[in-house]
């Protein structure tokens, strides 16, 4: 599984935020052909990303981009211009406004028909955006709708103007969260948790709009976090290390977990089915949780040396 601890969006109309999003620490790099781009600026906005896949470094970071939503005019011209004049160098498709799993099977076949004519052998990749109330309805379904699917995101934005909340910023907390007493988002990113879960999947929270707020963002992130999300939008390279390191096992979380490990094998091997470490109760549930801690600081190490 990749790792999606820092997503950079970067405008693929501007080559030289092309640059520093490459030369960046993301974990991914997407060039965004939708909302980024103006109309009038989508056709050389493909251009660059072709460009990009082509003759940039991507330094590792699995090379994607983000198309424009089915219901635009330019969609198809995103997927078939980019995809068969970059081939098999493209990794990732972001699906934005992805309503239900008939959108998912729309990009997985026409993907399917361009590897068939450039010849590209390895099946590329879908990330989904759920950003409405009929996204969200179904998202259990979209995460299941095809094998390509990687992940799933969350598009505060777009899901705010969906369902008529009140948001001042993207994915900022504002006076409204205070009238409401909680977080708002609870519930949405709580069910796109489960559905990625279940489904075997990456789950994403999405974009924190006000980038000089770095409290702001860290507590973004750990909310996510906390609730199971492998990683956090980027809408500039000053939130990256932010998201590295809270969507990272601390030290102290992955000293535990050794410990939990180590004294559980102890106890099974004397016949025990669970243990108190610290004053606190270890059984099975802590194992997984402990192994699971372990597994992901494993990959983040494996990637850092890749």
């Amino acid at each position: 599984m990749r790792i999606e601890r820092s997503e950079l969006a970067v405008p693929a109309s501007n080559p030289r935020m092309i640059d520093k999003g490459l030369a960046s620490d993301a974990d991914v790099v997407f060039l965004d052909l939708e909302d980024a781009v103006a109309p009038s600026q989508k056709a050389q906005a493909r251009a660059n990303a072709i460009a990009a896949f082509r003759d940039q470094d991507w330094r590792g970071k699995p090379r994607a981009y983000r198309i424009n939503a089915l219901d635009s005019p330019f969609c198809y011209r995103d997927l078939v211009e980019v995809v068969e004049a970059a081939g098999d160098r493209v990794e990732l498709v972001i699906v934005p406004k992805v309503n239900r799993p008939e959108d998912v099977h729309v990009v997985a076949t026409l993907l399917g028909q361009i590897e068939q004519h450039v010849g590209i052998s390895r099946p590329i990749g879908i990330e989904v955006q759920i950003e409405t109330a009929e996204g969200l309805i179904d998202c259990e379904r979209i995460a299941n709708a095809n094998s390509r699917v990687e992940a799933i995101i969350f598009g505060p934005g777009d899901f705010a103007a969906s369902v008529g909340m009140p948001v001042a910023e993207i994915g900022v907390p504002d006076e409204w969260d205070a009238v409401y007493g909680g977080h708002r988002w609870q519930y949405v990113m709580s069910k796109m948790l489960v559905a990625g879960r279940a489904a075997g999947i990456r789950v994403v929270d999405g974009p924190f709009a006000n980038f000089r707020d770095d409290d702001g963002f860290r507590r973004s992130c750990r909310i996510a976090r906390a609730l199971g999300y492998d990683g956090k939008w980027c809408i500039h390279p000053a939130q990256i290390a932010i998201a590295n390191d809270v969507f990272s096992p601390s030290a102290a979380e992955l000293a535990w977990a050794r410990k939990v490990i180590d004294a559980y094998a102890t106890a099974t091997a004397q016949g025990q089915g669970a243990v108190a470490i610290d004053g606190k109760m270890i059984d099975a549930a802590s194992i997984r949780l402990a192994e699971r801690t372990v597994e992901i600081a494993a990959r983040f190490e494996s990637a850092q040396t890749q």
